[in-house]
């Protein structure tokens, strides 16, 4: 069996099984210290039932993800292989951080008693300043690309330096997207999860075994929450979650140095970031009206008498099939 194949089962499996015992021991925890889900009023009404429900559990797959990189990266360092996957460890270490800032927001909620963090200005600062961090150290490693490949085209175009903040703003907004896409039980995991199958697809077809890791981080982490997360949820991934696993999504594309195709592959994300922008904005135009029964667009759907199971079922189809796309456009 090929090296990668090896690496992305042995992550997946690794991580799967460490995330699903520490929810188990997790889940007990939050709840013994009352850190549950407060659900605003403006939201659907039968979110009321959630309440309560333990927030954070984001903090599951993170340490399962830690502990098996560790594993991984000592092995190659003890082999003399660990500058091979400097991308790898750059784009954890950028997931993590993010990671931390969603800790940091749930905590502030948990301190407030309501469903209010970090305020928006503060979260994107540190968003911005992470994925300022992490293009400079991508960059002065050799491993960030200014020569950008047009989606479905034989043709690449040079940024220049004007590629860093283009950069910036792009994985700042893919983060957020994520966050967003974390709104009803097992969405953004299995929205993610499909996600991780995609950079799996590449990791085989070009014998990449730091991306085999990723993938294997990104489905073994997906699956195992998925058995706590799915509708009726156990526990909810929280800002730490969402934003651990939007960093690795797209650090992961500027680790295959494919940024405009991480884009498409994020489409599930940028679409519910967009919709809930749209509804802001048209709402002050147009002095109180809504373009979306509510925003973002999940509980549209949710609104419109869709339940929670077949939002997820059509969401991570339709993100298999920007997948498909992307995968074509490289």
């Amino acid at each position: 069996m090929e090296p990668h194949a090896i690496a992305f089962l042995a992550v997946t499996l690794s991580v799967f099984a460490l995330t699903v015992v520490f929810l188990r021991i997790l889940i007990p925890i939050l709840r013994s210290h009352k850190v549950g889900q407060k659900i605003l009023d403006i939201g659907p009404r039968w979110h009321k039932s959630k309440e309560g429900t333990p927030i954070m559990g984001g903090l599951a797959f993170i340490l399962a993800t830690l502990l098996v990189a560790a594993v991984f990266f000592v092995v190659k360092g003890l082999r003399g292989e660990a500058q091979n996957y400097l991308p790898l460890s750059i784009t954890l270490a950028f997931a993590v951080a993010n990671g931390a800032i969603g800790f940091a927001d749930d905590y502030c909620k948990l301190i407030k008693k309501q469903n209010e963090g970090l305020t928006e200005l503060q979260k994107l600062f540190l968003q911005l300043f992470l994925a300022g961090a992490y293009v400079c150290v991508m960059a002065y490693t050799g491993n960030f690309p200014t020569l950008w490949k047009i989606p479905f085209t034989d043709f690449a175009m040079e940024l220049g330096w004007f590629a860093y903040p283009v950069a910036i703003i792009l994985l700042a907004g893919v983060i957020n997207g994520a966050n967003f896409t974390d709104g009803i039980d097992g969405l953004a995991s299995s929205v993610t999860c499909v996600i991780g199958g995609f950079f799996a697809v590449f990791a085989f077809v070009f014998y990449n075994e730091g991306m085999a890791v990723l993938a294997g981080i990104l489905v073994g982490a997906t699956l195992g929450f998925l058995i706590y997360n799915f509708h009726p949820a156990k526990v909810f991934m929280g800002d730490t979650g969402s934003l651990f696993l939007g960093g690795l999504v797209m650090g992961g594309a500027f680790a295959m140095k494919a940024p405009l195709i991480g884009l498409i592959v994020s489409a599930v994300y940028i679409v519910e970031m967009l919709s809930s922008l749209l509804q802001r904005v048209y709402f002050k135009l147009s002095h109180g009206k809504r373009l979306f029964r509510m925003a973002p667009i999940h509980h549209h759907f949710e609104k419109c008498g869709w339940k929670e199971n077949k939002i997820v079922a059509v969401f991570s189809v339709v993100e298999l099939l920007f997948c498909i796309i992307a995968w074509l456009a490289m």
